[in-house]
């Protein structure tokens, strides 16, 4: 009769952290997280800064550097929202990983499908200054979450 062979981990077994405590997930980047998070916000910040206080509906005394760029602004704020949405698709973020990637996917689509939904149906009348402003470019935003959406579906296993 022979022995049984030791496991791998020296006999040891691995005991799950206890439910009450602080126990980060393994391969999980808080620090990429973060910073993709970050990146949404600044770009959020930097749209709502630009319709608020240096649009073209504004005076245009207070951040004249800002409402100089014009629509550039757009492209800057709705840049670095879907930069840090996919940075948030990488695997090591809890959205690039399992139930987040398909939450990641299908958020993205439906924002800009409801996007695009939204600037058909309220037409030239609408009073929101954002899509006012962006005119037909909001056919751009819209498809631009919809790419973000794509490569969500790319980490889709």
């Amino acid at each position: 009769m022979s022995s049984p062979r030791p496991s791998g981990n020296g006999g040891k077994t691995k005991r799950p952290a206890p439910s009450g405590s602080f126990a980060p997930a393994a391969g999980i980047s808080w620090v990429r997280t973060g910073l993709a998070a970050l990146v949404v916000l600044l770009g959020i910040a930097w749209l709502v800064v630009y319709v608020v206080v240096a649009g073209p509906d504004t005076d245009g005394t207070k951040l004249t550097w800002m409402g100089d760029l014009g629509r550039w602004n757009y492209l800057i704020g709705f840049g670095l929202v879907f930069l840090g949405l996919a940075m948030g698709a990488h695997p090591s973020t809890p959205l690039g990983r399992g139930r987040g990637v398909v939450v990641g996917m299908l958020g993205s689509f439906l924002i800009g499908l409801v996007w695009i939904v939204l600037y058909y149906v309220t037409g030239s009348e609408m009073t929101l200054p954002l899509l006012t402003d962006l005119g037909q470019y909001n056919l751009m935003v819209g498809i631009g979450f919809m790419a973000v959406g794509f490569v969500y579906a790319t980490h889709w296993e």
